[in-house]
């Protein structure tokens, strides 16, 4: 990491699941990446549609890593995207794995529940280059957690998500400061809640 820089300020969104379970975004998460005025916005799968990509690009440029549920992208996003911020690498990886790991952790989940350990290991090995962050989704819970000097974030689910066990759809902010210092935030969507595939006010 170099000592020189700016503040970048980087929004992180996945598993939107439009509209394999609900009908469009939550109506408040474009609006909460502008007001956060993220420069760009990482989407860690399972986005399923184009037009998630192009609402996400009204607000910022969008890198997206595919999703396990992504084959209808049209192109097909790379399964793992890495970037470089005055220094700071960040590796990004939907979290799934290999066809067979994917179905292990199915079988491991029913007898052991959600483990992060699990997927701590997926997503290193996912990208080819170690880094300083480690960006996934795929298991809809939020995590934002320091690991031998690794930032591992999952911003949760921007539809169905887990922040500390409570059910709350979520988003990240990841925050690069001049430096190399790196902040994760891990920011619930409230006011909503899908009912039969539709977002319903509370």
């Amino acid at each position: 990491m170099n000592n020189g820089g700016a503040l970048h300020v980087l929004g992180v969104v996945a598993d939107t699941h439009v509209p394999d379970r609900v009908n469009a975004l939550h109506p408040e998460l474009l609006s909460a990446l502008r007001t956060a005025g993220v420069e760009r916005i990482l989407h860690a799968g399972d986005v399923c549609v184009r037009q998630v990509i192009e609402e996400l690009e009204s607000v910022a440029p969008v890198t997206v890593a595919r999703g396990n549920r992504d084959w209808m992208l049209s192109p097909l996003p790379p399964w793992s995207a890495l970037l470089e911020l005055d220094g700071v690498r960040v590796a990004m990886a939907h979290g799934q794995g290999s066809f067979f790991t994917y179905w292990l952790d199915k079988f491991l989940f029913v007898f052991q529940g959600y483990r992060f350990e699990r997927y701590q290991r997926v997503v290193a090995a996912s990208s080819a280059l170690e880094a300083d962050v480690y960006i996934f989704g795929h298991t809809h819970r939020a995590e934002n957690r320091l690991v031998g000097g690794r930032l591992f974030f999952n911003p949760g689910s921007a539809s169905f998500g887990f922040i500390k066990g409570s059910r709350h759809p979520s988003f990240g902010l990841l925050t690069i400061r001049p430096g190399g210092q790196v902040q994760g935030e891990i920011r619930p969507l409230n006011g909503w809640r899908v009912v039969k595939g539709r977002w319903e006010r509370l």
